[in-house]
Parts: structure tokens; sequence; C-alpha cells
């Protein structure tokens, strides 16, 4: 089993900047990890993946250039830093690990190639 806990969603506005983090923990060994946000009234939408070895990374087209996923796997912690935000970037954002091998060198965009997900963390961008 994996924990997935997230941190650092707030209120802020817009133009700001927030650090979301991502912290695992648990026996079974994890590759790819992703983050997704799901918005009042949306389905589940994926926002940013990275690779275990950090070497490939892919962004949604509406974050990309403003967010930046990075990950410490000696800390087993995934960062996403979101600048430049907009009220439409509102939403739960949960990360997500996958087991599958192919996320050692190849980050994951569907949420059905993740295994474990996290509870979630609020981000609110007022206008």
């Amino acid at each position: 089993q994996v924990q997935l806990v997230e941190s650092g969603g707030g209120l802020v506005r817009a133009g700001d900047s927030l650090r979301l983090s991502c912290v695992a923990s648990g026996r079974t060994i994890t590759y790819g990890v992703g983050w997704f946000r799901q918005g009042p009234g949306k389905e589940r939408d994926f926002v940013a993946a990275i690779s275990w070895n950090a070497v490939s990374t892919f962004y949604s087209d509406n974050v990309k250039g403003r967010f930046t996923i990075t990950r410490d796997n000696a800390k087993n912690t995934v960062a996403l830093q979101m600048n430049s935000l907009k009220p439409e970037d509102t939403a739960i954002y949960f990360c997500a690990a996958s087991t599958q091998p192919r996320t050692i060198l190849t980050a994951a965009r569907a949420a059905n190639e993740y295994d474990y997900w996290g509870q979630g963390t609020q981000v609110t961008v007022s206008s």
C-alpha cells in the first residue's frame, strides 16, 4: 500500500503563485506521479505528470508554461509549482502514483495508469 498526502493549497488572488507538494509513504514501489484536478461540477482532469527518472514530463495545454512539476526521489516528494494562477485553476488538486514500470522513463497522462491517489488539496483563485 502507498499513502499520498498533498499539501500547499490555499486561497490566492489571480496572478499569484502556489507550490503543492505530494509526499509518498508505504512499502509498495511506485514510479511515475501525476497531478490531476477537479473543479466545481467538473470531471477530474489531467494537469501534469513526471516519470520516475524525471526526464519525461507532460502538461495539459491550459497549464503549460505556468506550472512546473518536479520530484525529489530521496524525499519521496513531487512538487507542482503553479505560477500566474487564474480563477479557472480553482479546483481540488490530487496527486497520483503509478506502479507501471513504463512510467520509470515515461510520464503518464491517463488517470487509469495510476494506482494510488491522495485525498486532494483545495486551490481557490479569486479574480
